[in-house]
């Protein structure tokens, strides 16, 4: 039989092949890997995350990497350029200055997710899908600028319980809504969320 020439060890003095022993270096990175495939979403870095209306105007931002736009200008010329490029494209996904953004619209609104070129695409689709599914329920379904301006402190809550320091936290809606539930002082209905007093 033939076998791999980076594996002389399958060949026996007859010259027939027998099965391959995994080393423990081996068992090790192959185990690593099925968990990686297999956990929920960490790990994960996400870049910024930003909400603008629908005249490109700022409504929340939290960028998390230092080095990727520090300053207030950079950033909304960055937010400027993704909202110029999406705002009237039939897309979920786009590409710009080496960054992959995954985005979203709701009435007046813009949702943007965004990571490196190399993070998963789909990775950033469950975040995207967590924070606009979180916020519809706060929102009572109202996912417009006026709703949204008037319960940002609910909106950075869902956002913080998503993403801390651009690692990804939570992708499921419900846990984010518990989550933020527990913060949330006196009261235990999330809907409830206009009349709610919040504790950072």
């Amino acid at each position: 039989g033939v076998t791999a020439q980076s594996c002389p060890r399958q060949h026996t003095p007859s010259g027939r092949a027998r099965r391959q022993r995994w080393t423990r270096p081996e068992i090790k990175y192959l185990r690593h890997s099925l968990c990686s495939l297999l956990q929920e979403p960490s790990l994960y870095t996400v870049k910024a995350v930003f909400i603008l209306d629908n005249d490109g105007n700022r409504l929340l931002s939290k960028y998390y990497d230092p080095e990727f736009y520090p300053s207030m200008k950079e950033q909304k010329n960055f937010e400027k350029n993704v909202f110029n490029k999406t705002h009237k494209a039939d897309n979920e996904i786009a590409f710009l200055e080496g960054m992959t953004i995954v985005y979203k619209t709701s009435i007046d609104l813009f949702f943007y997710v965004v990571g490196s070129a190399q993070e998963n695409e789909l990775m950033l689709m469950s975040v995207l899908n967590c924070l606009f599914e979180s916020l519809s329920q706060i929102l009572k379904k109202n996912v417009e600028r006026r709703c949204l301006l008037d319960n940002m402190e609910g909106v950075f809550l869902v956002v913080d319980e998503i993403i801390d320091g651009g690692v990804i936290l939570e992708s499921d809606p419900q846990q984010v809504l518990q989550k933020v539930n527990y913060r949330v002082r006196g009261e235990s209905v999330i809907p409830n969320y206009q009349s709610c007093h919040f504790i950072y």
